[in-house]
């Protein structure tokens, strides 16, 4: 037993603890929210990055409307004794809860998902419990990844490419919001490539083929990787940078993919799916998206920022054909359309053309996105005794 009273402990952006019971929260929140449905099949799925953003609202819109059975996987830190567990070591905890309680058939795997060893023990776990994978949902998103063929090292950054980026940003380190201004001198060709090698493709590839050499791709087979457009408020540090380099090289995988042997014998599809804009741990990172996001989120109000677990409900009921695919001219599934929409974003781009005046006149935005953020790490959620001792030492769910 590991009773604490805890409190946040902030750093900029970072908050380093977690709260168990507030992230447990979160997970029985959204699934709530889910519109519960499991008639008919009850598809095999393998989610890359299970914990989190939107693998975490995949794989809990899957398992509530569609009972998918399958494998999660996540690389997630354990309590220390000083330090909590990671929040998405409690939300897989709580989301293993659920599958308890509802009668499904998940489990998840805390390991490198770069590495072979893991795509190995994966496919041991697909072929002892499941069978060949009906689809296979690439969510994976890390600050370094080891090239399993090299043993290499890469470290993605986050650059402008070409020319300095200068622009707006959200400084949420304090009990207030406030708009201060970020600069970011242009990254080299090698930050870029050792971005790309990160947050490309290549890995998503490696799965694909791995669980085709082990005969786990079953007929109709579909997989789809996670990408994202965004306003052209952000393109000059997102999707003209070199993170945008890396979503490039996942999208020109995703059509190799399609195209592949591997999968034409399966009769099977890849795409990736431009997710909308949403408050994830990996996009706090990004230099001027929290104000963007906080701006798209006043213009939107509560009922028109569409959520992580609405976007995930969309995308199952296309890939499992209960409604149309809705893809755009490249491929791609789009889920973005609320974002993009060009009145939204006229409106975004008037905010930003003033962004003090703008929040001066309405912080409702910047105050949601400061309560999202806190609560990625189980903090200021609902219905959560804070005052209290909490269990920290979590034990991960077993594979049974």
């Amino acid at each position: 037993m590991s009773l604490r009273q805890i409190e946040p402990k902030q750093r900029g952006f970072l908050i380093v603890n977690s709260h168990p019971e507030g992230a447990a929260r979160t997970v029985r929140d959204m699934w709530e929210a889910v519109p519960a449905r499991t008639d008919g099949r009850r598809p095999v799925a393998l989610v890359l990055g299970h914990s989190a953003g939107y693998g975490l609202a995949t794989v809990v819109a899957g398992l509530r409307r569609h009972g998918i059975r399958g494998i999660g996987v996540a690389f997630e830190a354990p309590d220390t004794g000083r330090r909590t567990a990671g929040a998405g070591w409690y939300r897989t905890a709580a989301t293993a809860e659920l599958v308890a309680e509802e009668g499904h058939d998940f489990r998840f795997v805390n390991t490198d998902a770069f590495s072979d060893d893991a795509r190995s023990r994966v496919a041991d776990l697909l072929e002892e419990h499941y069978g060949p994978v009906d689809h296979l949902v690439y969510s994976l998103a890390a600050p370094r990844r080891t090239d399993p063929g090299t043993g290499e090292v890469h470290h993605s950054v986050i650059k402008p490419l070409g020319a300095a980026y200068e622009a707006p940003a959200l400084d949420f380190s304090a009990a207030t919001p406030a708009v201060t201004w970020t600069r970011l001198e242009p990254g080299t060709d090698a930050e870029a490539r050792a971005t790309v090698a990160v947050m490309g493709g290549d890995d998503w590839a490696l799965w694909v083929r791995a669980l085709a050499s082990r005969g786990l791709l079953a007929d109709g087979f579909t997989t789809a990787a996670l990408t994202y457009v965004g306003s052209e408020v952000t393109a000059p540090v997102y999707r003209h940078g070199t993170i945008g380099a890396a979503k490039e090289h996942l999208e020109r995988t995703a059509r190799d993919l399609d195209g592949s042997a591997l999968l034409k014998e399966k009769d099977g599809r890849a795409f990736t799916v431009v997710a909308g804009a949403a408050v994830t741990q990996a996009s706090t990172a990004i230099p001027s998206i929290a104000l963007y996001t906080s701006f798209l989120r006043t213009v939107l109000g509560d009922g028109g920022f569409r959520t992580t677990a609405e976007q995930a409900v969309d995308l199952w009921d296309q890939l499992e054909g209960r409604t149309p695919l809705v893809l755009d001219e490249e491929g791609r599934i789009r889920l973005d359309g609320w974002e993009l929409d060009p009145s939204v974003q006229e409106r975004v781009r008037e905010l930003w053309a003033d962004p003090q005046h703008a929040l001066d006149a309405s912080r409702s935005g910047a105050d949601w996105f400061m309560k999202q953020v806190r609560a990625l790490y189980g903090w200021d959620v609902g219905n959560v005794a804070y005052g209290r001792p909490v269990e920290t030492d979590v034990p991960w769910p077993a594979l049974g």
